[in-house]
């Protein structure tokens, strides 16, 4: 079953020191890198700040583009991945070997499984490789 772990963080107010942001690399690269050696790694990406952000709303069919994030938040959402994993015990394991889980939080939602509802073939997004 497929998971994505959404990771969650304070938005920096500074740019951290070199030697912190090597070490988080780091840390980020360790942890991929466990995915990969388990088969479990199917996608990830860090993004950037919440200050280049565009929130997209259609309102009467106009489309309204808002700068910045949908809410303010104390944590924001930094990046993601798209595991594979036996079940939401193993899921929940991936998650807490995250780093941005020792000072944010790492949310863990399973990818919905289109196949199911429609009965057809599954969705790009729902498949393996």
């Amino acid at each position: 079953m497929q998971y994505v772990l959404l990771i969650y963080t304070p938005e920096p107010t500074e740019e951290p020191a070199p030697e912190v942001l090597r070490e988080q690399m780091a840390s980020y690269d360790r942890f991929t890198q466990h995915l990969r050696d388990r088969g479990a790694m199917l996608a990830g990406e860090a993004l950037d700040s919440t200050a280049t952000a565009t929130t997209v709303r259609v309102v009467d069919g106009r489309t309204i583009t808002t700068d910045g994030p949908f809410a303010e938040t104390k944590e924001t959402l930094g990046g993601f991945y798209l595991v594979e994993a036996a079940d939401l015990d193993e899921a929940i394991a991936y998650a807490a070997m995250i780093p941005g889980a020792r000072y944010g939080c790492i949310e863990v939602r399973p990818i919905w499984d289109y196949a199911s509802v429609a009965g057809g073939e599954p969705a790009a997004a729902s498949t393996t490789n």
